[in-house]
């Protein structure tokens, strides 16, 4: 405990190595700062679990009951929340399975562990939106161009019903979300049905009221584009962290030049990385060059304490090099 990295990084700054050497908490602390315990952390990860389990057994539950009455009923829309129904639940057990498989610790093949799967359940989930998206608006074409006879009012009552459900399993997940993108991507998953039974249930009343059956498809197609928006942002975060991308807001030249300007012992900071484990996990390496006179094991600490000031970030790995090595090396 209370290894301050007095040695001097040889390994440079490759990923690989391990990061399990910052402020010997481990790296569960590094998740949601340091005023959550160990045991704090696991338990809000269950109750995400938990959470993502309710809405999976809700959502296959009612999938159903949609599918046959959207065959009976002829209505696209109902098929269409029922297609988007069990890819949601595939999508919810996957980000279930996600949060049961992080629980496993880290090993000497994987030593960060295995929290970047929930990232990429996430990713997956926010491409399977954009291809239910695009299912939808084959379809609605095709119906528009011929259209079915439509029973609204059976189609009516499953919608309200898919509504409820889908209410109670956005509900449950929202309470759990905090910041954790595989939650966030089950929760929009969600979302998209919820808004799903929404225009099912107009399309409905106007063919009650109306007969004018063409609204089915178009409601549908609205739908599907307020999908590919909620698609849109997950992929695109989930795929910045796979990617290694810098955590949001930390910016490394920011970061380098605040050094240099602020802590006398710094003379120059670079080779600054940043990259996130998950939404929750970030880190970062970088390196310094003493200035004249400076000792290193106060500056390390200085620029970690600096970084994490500056930055919020808990696990910073920094190695020193002399200032004189850095010109003749």
């Amino acid at each position: 405990m209370g290894h301050d990295h007095s040695h001097s990084h040889s390994h440079s700054h490759s990923h690989s190595h391990g990061h399990d050497h910052a402020h010997g908490h481990g790296h569960a602390g590094h998740s949601h700062g340091p005023t959550l315990s160990a045991n704090d952390t696991r338990e809000a990860r269950r109750s995400k679990e938990r959470a993502i389990l309710i809405a999976a057994a809700l959502t296959g539950g009612f999938m159903g009951a949609e599918v046959i009455g959207g065959l009976i009923s002829g209505s696209l829309a109902l098929l269409a929340d029922a297609g988007h129904m069990l890819t949601d639940f595939a999508s919810l057990l996957l980000a279930w399975f996600a949060f049961r498989l992080a629980r496993r610790p880290a090993d000497w093949k994987r030593t960060y562990g295995f929290d970047r799967f929930s990232v990429l359940a996430a990713f997956v989930n926010g491409v399977t939106l954009f291809a239910i998206a695009g299912w939808i608006v084959v379809e609605a074409i095709q119906r528009l161009r011929d259209p079915h006879e439509v029973l609204g009012g059976l189609m009516l009552w499953v919608a309200v019903g898919g509504l409820v459900v889908n209410i109670l399993a956005f509900w449950v997940l929202s309470r759990a979300e905090g910041d954790n993108l595989n939650v966030r991507a089950a929760a929009l998953h969600v979302m998209g049905d919820l808004l799903g039974s929404v225009a099912a249930i107009a399309a409905s009343l106007v063919i009650i009221w109306t007969g004018w059956t063409p609204i089915d498809p178009i409601l549908s197609v609205l739908v599907a584009l307020i999908i590919l928006r909620s698609a849109w942002s997950v992929v695109r975060e989930s795929g910045h962290i796979l990617l290694e991308g810098a955590p949001a807001g930390f910016d490394a030249r920011a970061v380098a030049a605040d050094l240099e300007a602020t802590l006398p012992g710094v003379a120059r900071a670079h080779h600054v990385h940043a990259w996130s484990i998950t939404q929750e996990r970030p880190m970062a390496t970088l390196e310094v060059e003493l200035a004249p006179g400076a000792v290193a094991d106060d500056v390390r600490r200085a620029v970690k304490g600096r970084v994490r000031e500056t930055t919020g970030m808990e696990h910073v790995t920094v190695e020193v090099t002399a200032g004189a090595e850095r010109r003749t090396g």
